[in-house]
């Protein structure tokens, strides 16, 4: 073997007793007590080990450019004009710089596997989309990552937008999505997208159901596609802050209907948080779906970033934990078994969201594992504890150094 981890906690069963992780080129070979093997290892120290950090949903392309941006018109956000307003300015440079910033942050804080949502339209052409490209190949010693293209400001009043939809596709884009709160015809949108899903064999993932009302809500059309197309498993939606007015009943009822066709659900705290009620000046309602009674409800669910350091989200640092964190304090989540619910929204959740069949702490798959300071999911996420170490492959990525008292 070329490394054994020792003294790993498992997140499914953190209360056992820690075992072994033997790796060699670059996969788990053994989960065992006590391997005896003369070979480099990493003493877990009873700590938690978990595979890597899944990232669903998140916008490299546009990172980092709140500082551009013309400033907020009082409670109205204009997050997607205010970025229009500056897409003129991304070169390849330009977004490959900013998107690795925000990138190494996110692998800093355990993450590996990433779905990066990539607008295009006439104002950035494929500038973004090449840039990306690149990032994707030089970072792959440290993550793995998927590219997910979709139209921002309209595709149905913007063929510029579908012709280059298509051109991404024929590169290799392996997701596609959409945004049908911008489009003059949100099911003309929905529609194309399916269809442009089935010609090209990849998957969907749609910005779905922003909004402060229950009102006129896209996942009803999402679901009957999704079962029409027959691609139950292979569709998720992202944000879903309809969900959030709705009365518990009402709720159970809408899972129960998601849970049926096979859609996925991420939800985005930081962003939702930041960008609904603003029809509010008092008592302003927090817009963050439950992720946790959907997922109880039969729905597969993620929570992501979505976007860091621009006008949707103006903070941000790429650590998924911290998204778990606010998720459960603004969801009013306490219960042990429920915060575990959270940290598999950023790991086994999320990889069955992203349909990896090569993801988890078990012999065969890659050894992309994380050690967390902590001795158990949920005490991860209400702690906020951070990776100690990071392996891609076998190979170590990250080293954060514990904090240390020096006391008199």
């Amino acid at each position: 073997m070329d490394l054994v981890i020792r003294n790993a906690r498992l997140p499914q069963s953190p209360e056992n007793p820690p075992v072994d992780i033997g790796i060699e080129n670059g996969k788990i070979v053994a989960i065992e007590d006590n391997i005896t093997v003369d070979a480099p290892h990493y003493d877990a120290h009873d700590h938690l080990v978990c595979a890597g950090l899944v990232e669903t949903h998140i916008h490299l392309d546009k990172t980092r450019i709140i500082d551009r941006c013309p400033p907020e018109d009082g409670r109205n956000a204009n997050a997607v004009p205010r970025v229009a307003a500056v897409k003129h300015t991304f070169t390849e440079s330009d977004v490959y710089q900013r998107a690795s910033q925000t990138l190494e942050n996110c692998i800093k804080f355990g993450t590996m596997r990433m779905r990066t949502h990539v607008e295009l339209d006439g104002g950035v052409e494929m500038r973004s989309f090449n840039a990306l490209e690149k990032l994707k190949r030089d970072y792959a010693w440290a993550i793995d990552i998927e590219l997910c293209v979709f139209p921002q400001e309209g595709l149905t009043n913007n063929p510029r937008s579908d012709e280059l939809l298509v051109e991404a596709l024929k590169r290799g884009a392996q997701v596609i999505g959409a945004a049908p709160n911008y489009d003059p015809d949100k099911s003309g949108q929905i529609r194309r997208i399916f269809e442009l899903a089935r010609a090209y064999e990849v998957d969907i993932d749609m910005h779905l159901d922003s909004g402060n009302s229950p009102d006129d809500m896209d996942i009803h059309l999402v679901c009957d596609l999704t079962k029409q197309y027959g691609m139950q498993g292979r569709v998720a939606v992202g944000h879903g802050c309809k969900y959030a007015t709705l009365p518990p009943r009402d709720l159970t009822d809408l899972a129960a209907k998601i849970a049926d066709a096979g859609v996925a659900v991420t939800v985005l705290p930081a962003t939702d948080l930041y960008m609904m009620g603003r029809h509010q000046t008092h008592s302003v309602q927090r817009g963050v779906a439950n992720a946790n009674v959907l997922v109880e409800n039969g729905v597969n669910c993620s929570i992501s970033s979505n976007n860091i350091l621009n006008p949707f989200t103006p903070m941000g640092d790429g650590n998924l934990i911290r998204m778990a964190n606010l998720q459960a304090n603004v969801t009013q989540i306490g219960e042990a078994h429920r915060l575990r619910e959270c940290f598999y929204m950023l790991t086994s959740r999320s990889a069955e969201l992203m349909n990896l069949t090569d993801y988890g702490i078990a012999v065969g798959n890659p050894a992309d594992i994380v050690v967390f300071d902590a001795t158990t999911p949920e005490q991860a996420v209400a702690e906020l504890r951070t990776p100690l170490t990071c392996f891609k492959r076998g190979i170590r990525t990250v080293t954060r150094p514990r904090a240390e008292l020096h006391k008199p």
